[in-house]
């Protein structure tokens, strides 16, 4: 039972030092005894600070009048020292260009919402006016944090290249990226030569063209001839992808796609596995959600109204579940899992971004993970009369009957089981009637325990729109909303007699809830 799943990213890299970033970071990092890992871009973007939807900077690196570079780190330390305070590790993206450096850096910030038509890709996606003065910059950076954190804390940490180089976030060619990768490699490698590089972050492998700018992008670092060192082959210790869902509007009701997400995560697994010499190198899914524009709200995508409220959840359960299975299915080693979600400083309550807590509220994904917090151990097989193997899911998704499945796992005697009822269709449903079977439990008298996320459980969207969807809520109010939000127990914990290794269990679970059931003796 790996912490896969405690890895989360988002795009606004200055929100992470925030009042709401601070405190959903202390509640992420408090998911897990295992560090929890965090991925942003912009590290390296020009500009104040000042944040805004899909846009952050730190000023890294600007030039004086004669072309000299000048670096500074305040604003990156600013970042990393939040993490480090709550013993968080940085999945460090390194991007994006700094203006001085772009080879076209007019217009440089963008003016990008949804809805606006304002284009995104601006001059902080194109290629370096000097590979050399860019691999310079990524050396400093790591040789800074050296210098700052020490040789063992920044050995922990992971460092990717770029992110999507096969659209819009890359304006030059696979092969211009390929030099971008190594020149920022062998800084990172001079600085740090038992430092962690890997790449190349490419969105879902679904479609041929991404499927070989991976393929390429994997046969240079074996066999390529590197840009900066002319050597045979690039550093490359672990390989990174993405995989996204995509949510429609049917008949006036949401309807998810889990089978476009699990396909993306089993091409890309698939590309990796081909290459024997990478077999059994660590795979990163970058970003892997149910669909693609976290700062896309529901006000101009009505089909990202799942965010709220338990499909959001649910959906999330059954997808983390089905990726370890894919991992199993194509024997790769699957290290980590990025929910590319945090939170949207001064917006509006439950605005429908898809984030993790709306103005400091938690939301009901959040407790899914703090439900796999709970998991320990190995896991366990699970059978289910009641849910497609993965590969038919990974092909058709869940469009008949509803996916009522589990993820278990044991650890010493314990055991902990999460269940779920997920249907890609957001419609009402009678709840499922469930019977649970742990066959090999050691007899006696365990603590039984249910935590629940549904309508009424872990639940802030619903508290909120039942006091009025109140967009100023007063200090009575929030403190309800913030309890609201908590993961609970069910009732009280019972003690249950397990005799000749069999414990049976009913549970009476709604449309779109999960449970967790802990075992504890």
């Amino acid at each position: 039972m790996t912490t896969m799943w405690a890895f989360f990213g988002h795009d606004e890299p200055n929100y992470t030092y925030m009042k709401d970033g601070r405190k959903l970071l202390s509640e992420l990092a408090a998911l897990s005894p295992a560090p929890v890992f965090m991925r942003t871009h912009n590290l390296l973007t020009t500009g104040d600070g000042t944040p805004s939807l899909k846009w952050g900077s730190t000023n890294a690196y600007t030039e004086d009048a004669n072309g000299h570079p000048k670096y500074d780190w305040t604003i990156v330390d600013r970042i990393f020292d939040t993490y480090m305070a709550r013993h968080m590790k940085p999945l460090v993206e390194i991007g994006f260009m700094p203006q001085a450096l772009s080879t076209n850096p007019v217009p440089y910030r963008h003016n990008w919402a949804a809805g606006t038509g304002n284009s995104l890709y601006t001059g902080w996606a194109y290629p370096p006016t000097d590979y050399v003065k860019w691999g310079e910059l990524v050396h400093q950076w790591v040789k800074h944090a050296v210098a700052k954190y020490g040789k063992s804390e920044v050995e922990s940490w992971y460092w990717e290249v770029w992110n999507e180089p096969d659209i819009g976030y890359w304006h030059g060619t696979p092969e211009e990226f390929k030099k971008l990768y190594d020149f920022a490699a062998d800084g990172v490698r001079r600085a740090l030569p038992t430092a962690r590089i890997g790449g190349p972050e490419v969105t879902g492998p679904n479609g041929a063209r991404t499927q070989q700018i991976l393929r390429d992008f994997l046969e240079h670092c074996v066999r390529g001839r590197n840009y900066a060192t002319g050597r045979i082959g690039a550093p490359l210790d672990f390989v990174t992808f993405h995989a996204k869902g995509a949510p429609r509007i049917v008949e006036g009701h949401v309807r998810m796609a889990i089978s476009n997400q699990l396909k993306a995560i089993s091409n890309g697994f698939q590309i990796v596995a081909s290459f024997p010499e990478l077999r059994s190198l660590p795979i990163v899914i970058g970003e892997s959600d149910p669909e693609g524009c976290a700062a896309c709200s529901m006000r101009t995508n009505p089909e990202n109204a799942y965010r709220n409220g338990t499909l959001y959840s649910s959906y999330t359960a059954a997808q983390i579940a089905r990726t370890y299975e894919l991992a199993d299915l194509h024997k790769v080693n699957l290290l980590g899992s990025v929910t590319w979600a945090f939170e949207f400083e001064n917006q509006p309550y439950f605005a429908g971004f898809r984030d993790l807590a709306t103005n400091g509220l938690d939301k009901p994904v959040l407790n899914v993970f703090r439900m796999l917090g709970m998991m320990r151990g190995d896991r366990l097989a699970v059978e289910s009369s009641s849910a497609a193997d993965v590969q038919t899911i990974r092909d058709a998704g869940v469009r008949t009957s509803p996916d009522v499945y589990a993820l278990a796992a044991r650890s010493g005697r314990d055991i902990s089981v999460l269940v779920w009822n997920y249907h890609d269709d957001d419609l009402a449903a009678e709840p499922a009637q469930v019977s649970v079977t742990v066959d090999g439990a050691e007899d006696g008298r365990p603590t039984v325990t249910e935590f629940r996320v549904d309508q009424q459980h872990g639940n802030a969207y619903e508290a909120w729109k039942t006091m009025g969807s109140p967009q100023s809520p007063d200090a009575k109010q929030y403190a309800q909303l913030e309890k609201a939000g908590r993961l609970s127990a069910l009732g009280p914990a019972t003690r249950r007699r397990v005799e000749h290794g069999q414990l049976q269990l009913t549970l009476t679970l709604p449309r779109q809830a999960v449970s967790l059931v802990t075992i504890r003796y």
